[in-house]
């Protein structure tokens, strides 16, 4: 059996239903930051540089991120062949 529902809701609503905190403060400084960086930057080079260096651990949490996603990944395919079973 399938159940399909849809909510709709804004994403300031989704957040407080879903106990997640409200981060636009934050996501506000770090767009202002990238945005500063990129007008003073004088080449692709230099962006890149500066945004792994904004970056939550940098290449750090981008494989920590990655190996979460893999591992979720995994972990729901074993789910969905056991149910088969």
């Amino acid at each position: 059996m399938k159940v399909h529902v849809e909510i709709e809701c804004t994403p300031e609503e989704a957040r407080t239903f879903l106990g997640l905190p409200d981060v636009s403060k934050a996501n506000g400084l770090y767009v202002e930051a990238i945005a500063k960086a990129m007008k003073g930057a004088g080449s692709i080079d230099q962006v890149q540089d500066f945004a792994k260096n904004l970056a939550p651990m940098g290449q750090v949490g981008m494989k920590l991120f990655q190996q979460f996603m893999e591992g979720g990944a995994a972990f729901a395919a074993g789910a969905k062949k056991k149910d088969a079973d």
